[in-house]
């Protein structure tokens, strides 16, 4: 069940939908969810055992704006970040930009044990993850959190000034999607935030 935003429903953190949330969030009827649905046009599948049909929340978003239906009411909310760095200034500068704009929402961890925490109770959009922390390294955040079904939607921003070729290409393994090297350009960092989280 979805909670809701101003009065309205806020669809955000929603990963898979029921044709009566679709025909909702498309202000269409059940019936015509259903039928683009059954004829292909709307892709998705069906609770075994049963006749019910679900559709996963990109495939929804693919329909919508293909038929030029507003996904306004599946972008509502700010954007969480989480920023997992042991280095203060980093998280100071971060922490500041994030929170100087209002697309986005922030909380900081300087370890992987926090980070954890904060991933199960924040419920990020994007984590921003330093390679080496102090207990743990990126690879294994980034398995842990692709471990996780809730957090399948979860983008993961690798930061770091010292990993080698390889080391990346292990991180994008390990459920990494992206990787940006020290320094970077803080706007633009935020941008690429925004356009990953509003991807899903």
């Amino acid at each position: 069940m979805s909670g809701t935003a101003n009065g309205k429903e806020d669809w955000r953190d929603k990963h898979i939908f029921t044709t009566g949330e679709a025909a909702k969030i498309c202000n269409v009827s059940q019936q015509t969810i259903i039928r683009c649905f059954d004829s292909g046009r709307l892709e998705g599948f069906r609770v075994p055992g049963s006749r019910f049909r679900r559709i996963p929340r990109a495939e929804l978003v693919r329909f919508m704006k293909k038929n030029g239906i507003p996904t306004d009411s599946m972008e509502s909310g700010r954007t969480r970040v989480l920023v997992v760095d042991d280095d203060p200034e980093i998280v100071a500068v971060l922490r500041e930009a994030l929170e100087r704009d209002s697309r986005f929402e922030v909380e900081t961890a300087a370890c992987g044990y926090d980070a954890g925490l904060l991933t199960e109770s924040f419920k990020p959009h994007v984590i921003l993850l330093d390679y080496m922390l102090p207990d743990i390294n990126g690879n294994l955040v980034c398995k842990r959190v692709r471990e996780n079904p809730a957090r399948a939607d979860t983008r993961i921003i690798v930061v770091s000034g010292v990993v080698k070729h390889n080391e990346v290409d292990a991180l994008l393994s390990a459920g990494a999607d992206e990787f940006v090297r020290k320094p970077f350009d803080v706007n633009a960092l935020m941008d690429r935030i925004d356009e990953l989280a509003t991807a899903k």
